[in-house]
């Protein structure tokens, strides 16, 4: 079944799309985040059930990072989605840290991917369905331009302040 909410932040309404999960803490699986006017991103569909108490630890989760009392996060994702390569790209998203940020040819090296797959890469991380939490927002061009971002270069740039007040963007 799929379920959904919706939650107010700084970056505008956030579209929550899970699943329920047995082994997911609160029991919902994180199968996409959104933002208003999101390039690919997710709509409510019919058939969907809105049901906010199953987000509670994912909504906590993402309003102390907001808050910027929390700079990661615990939720299990739900891992229908993409190709292998796009996977590869998504993991390695995971591992930039907090307040950092890496090019796009830095995560094609760090997934053993040749330099010239820099667009593919970029392509992939693009089609990340789980904005914030899947910290796309941390990949910039090589020469530290904000580049490309399916919810909008203004939120990528709020949220590499949030995470790095010090951060001339």
């Amino acid at each position: 079944m799929t379920l959904y909410t919706t939650i107010d932040s700084p970056l505008g309404e956030l579209l929550l799309v899970g699943e329920e999960s047995a082994t997911a803490q609160g029991g919902t699986a994180l199968a996409s985040l959104s933002v208003p006017g999101q390039k690919g991103g997710e709509t409510v569909q019919e058939g969907w059930t809105e049901k906010p108490e199953a987000f509670a630890v994912i909504v906590a989760e993402l309003r102390a990072y907001f808050d910027g009392s929390r700079t990661g996060f615990g939720i299990e994702y739900a891992v229908s989605r993409g190709t292998d390569f796009q996977r590869r790209v998504w993991e390695a998203l995971e591992a930039i840290p907090y307040g950092t940020t890496l090019s796009y040819g830095e995560i094609a090296a760090r997934i053993g991917a040749p330099r010239a797959a820099v667009r593919s890469v970029g392509t992939a991380i693009g089609a990340n369905p789980l904005l914030v939490v899947r910290p796309c927002h941390r990949v910039i061009g090589a020469s530290g331009a904000l580049t490309g971002y399916s919810g909008g270069l203004d939120r990528k740039r709020r949220l590499l302040e949030l995470e790095n007040p010090h951060r001339a963007a």
